[in-house]
């Protein structure tokens, strides 16, 4: 689980397997589109999970 913040101040939040591959997705404009339409982005935190359902999970708690 990982949280972006946005050029604009706004944060995002997402799963993922592997966080420095997200995170060039991200920065390139392959992300989501809340992040596409404001980069850049800076990863502010994140949290590693032994299963994806686990970090699913608590993304939906953040």
């Amino acid at each position: 689980m990982y949280i972006l913040e946005c050029c604009d101040g706004s944060y995002y939040t997402g799963s993922t397997i592997n966080i420095k591959r997200r995170l060039f997705q991200h920065q390139n404009g392959e992300g989501a589109n809340h992040t596409k339409k404001r980069l850049p982005v800076n990863l502010v935190y994140f949290e590693e999970y032994p299963r994806i359902e686990t970090a699913f999970y608590r993304e939906k708690q953040v």
